[in-house]
């Protein structure tokens, strides 16, 4: 692999969600990523969150594995792991066992709640913890409940990418340093975290603590969606004044006066009917070639079939064909280095005896490993 992480080598003790994200992200980006599996486990070639890595499968039931991923750490210049706060403990590979090892080494933990307060030992999931942090609270139209968008706040954006700024950010002090240390990525954190321009207008009286009500949450109707003719549907976020009089003259509205009261949020629920009705008054592709391409702030929605096929998805490489699957390709990019199109997740344990030997495991050993069944 490529990238500006190459030669850096992180150890992945396979989990869902999040924690396969960030090490998914770490390889993309030319790190060395080496999956601890389960024996039994199973990664899909066409799963993005599973790209770029080797795999050895350990069964840590057994003395014999734990000390094999030990010997893995004592390798790597960062560990990834995502199992509730103890469990790495009880196996015997907690922080200050493997920091003794390996002093230089960046031990990423990935959880929910983070490693400590009143929550710290429950189950939970992306909904639950982007609710504590008060962002669902903020996602959803005017009288409806909250609307979950997804698992992208809490697991992926609050939580994988967090923990992989987090990982790039320590394995920086350890490479100038020397030390090593514990990251405690926790989803409610970073999901607050992602909400800091919402927090920020509301110590500046410019938000309402309601969802739907607001310049940016649907509450104002040069920044929503509008159904078309053909029930489809565009995206506009005409803020700016130079933006918003484009968009009144590209809909025929710039001499209607009641279109001057942009940021009068009394005027938005009816501005709001006068467009849907417009707008439903076109195919999407007819709005298309109306603003697509201007400074009005717009862009159609288009599914996850038609995405790839935009043309400046298309230009830009945005998607990848990677395990026979359409994939979104490594983001960011430099000027300097090349993301290499990722590999597909191999089989589970399919890089085991490769390994094994690289950490000085003779054949005998790897053998014995084997037929004793710490490693499968």
């Amino acid at each position: 692999m490529t990238g500006p992480l190459r030669g850096v080598r992180i150890i992945e003790f396979a989990g869902i969600g999040p924690g396969p994200f960030c090490g998914m992200m770490l390889a993309d980006h030319g790190a060395e990523v080496i999956r601890i599996d389960r024996p039994g486990g199973f990664m899909d070639p066409r799963d993005p969150l599973s790209r770029g890595r080797t795999s050895i499968a350990l069964d840590m039931k057994t003395p014999q594995a734990v000390e094999i991923a030990r010997d893995l750490c004592k390798s790597a210049d960062g560990i990834i792991e995502g199992y509730r706060p103890g469990v790495m403990e009880r196996l015997g590979l907690g922080p200050e066992v493997l920091l003794a090892d390996n002093p230089k080494l960046v031990y990423g933990r990935m959880t929910g709640w983070g490693q400590f307060g009143p929550y710290a030992q429950s189950a939970g999931h992306d909904i639950n913890y982007i609710a504590l942090s008060g962002v669902l609270h903020t996602v959803g139209r005017a009288g409806e409940k909250p609307t979950p968008p997804v698992n992208y706040v809490g697991d992926f954006g609050g939580g994988g990418m967090m923990l992989a700024f987090g990982m790039a950010s320590a394995l920086l002090h350890a490479a100038k340093t020397g030390e090593g240390q514990v990251i405690d990525c926790a989803m409610t954190d970073g999901s607050a975290l992602l909400a800091g321009m919402t927090w920020g207008f509301r110590a500046m009286g410019r938000l309402h603590d309601e969802a739907g009500v607001n310049m940016l949450d649907s509450g104002a109707h040069f920044y929503d969606t509008y159904r078309c003719a053909d029930g489809k549907f565009i995206s506009i976020g005409s803020i700016e004044p130079q933006f918003y009089a484009l968009l009144r003259e590209k809909t025929g509205l710039d001499k209607d006066p009641a279109f001057d009261a942009q940021m009068d949020p009394a005027q938005w629920g009816p501005l709001k009917d006068r467009l849907t009705a417009l707008f439903a008054t076109k195919t999407r592709d007819e709005w298309c070639a109306l603003m697509e391409m201007t400074d009005v702030c717009f862009a159609p929605v288009l599914s996850l079939d038609e995405a790839p096929k935009h043309p400046h998805n298309v230009e830009r490489e945005t998607f990848v064909t990677i395990g026979g699957a359409t994939q979104p390709a490594p983001a960011p990019r430099y000027s300097a280095t090349t993301n290499d199109v990722p590999l597909a997740a191999p089989e589970v344990g399919a890089d085991g005896d490769a390994l094994l030997a690289g950490l000085g495991y003779d054949a005998d050993r790897i053998k014995a490993l084997r037929e004793g069944g710490a490693v499968r």
